[in-house]
């Protein structure tokens, strides 16, 4: 009876440790976020975003119950033009200072072939929060020079940005906004995740 009582309390502790979930922080100087939209119909305008932080918690080594947040400073765009990123700042499109941050948190996620995933979660700009889907590719799961587990993913969606009121210059500045976000994720040690 104690052997049985045993095993059931050591099964029960090791699955316990098998579904605790690993937390991965962004690796900002190996990842990017950057958005493509139209001017005046015939060409692409790009952009990025220089300030960023996200994390990843996740139990299985595939990413398959992965929870995704990510949160960009609207402040921090950069077109490559200054009177330009200053006007993104205005009421008219971000108004970034009523809203400083687009803020994403994950809903689902699921693997659709290989390592193509669907990315399912909240958008939230300006204070509008719509559902958006991202296309996800998963390149893979490494140890780096130092030890440190690292694995990177290409993320791409295109929004409205009528949906979230961004609707500045509507007769040069196309609707839709192309967004592809490179990430690469370091895994926390223990020690380092228990401190958060």
């Amino acid at each position: 009876m104690k052997q049985l009582l045993f095993l059931l309390i050591f099964c029960t502790v090791t699955q316990l440790a098998i579904a605790q979930k690993s937390t991965w922080q962004v690796d900002k100087a190996h990842s990017s976020v950057r958005f493509t939209i139209k001017h005046l119909i015939i060409s692409d305008v790009e952009g990025t975003f220089k300030t960023f932080n996200g994390t990843v918690k996740s139990a299985k080594p595939d990413f398959t119950d992965a929870e995704v947040d990510f949160t960009v400073a609207i402040t921090s765009v950069d077109t490559d033009n200054e009177t330009r990123d200053k006007q993104l700042q205005t009421a008219d499109y971000f108004d970034s200072g009523n809203y400083p941050d687009m803020v994403f948190k994950s809903t689902a996620i699921r693997k659709t072939k290989g390592s193509y995933y669907k990315l399912e979660g909240n958008l939230t700009i300006r204070g509008i929060t719509q559902k958006v889907v991202f296309a996800v590719i998963y390149g893979g799961t490494v140890k780096d020079e130092n030890g440190n587990t690292k694995a990177g993913f290409r993320a791409s969606t295109t929004i409205n940005r009528n949906d979230f009121k961004v609707s500045g210059g509507k007769q040069a500045v196309g609707e839709d906004v192309a967004i592809t976000i490179n990430v690469e994720l370091q895994q926390l040690k223990p020690s380092t995740t228990s401190m958060n």
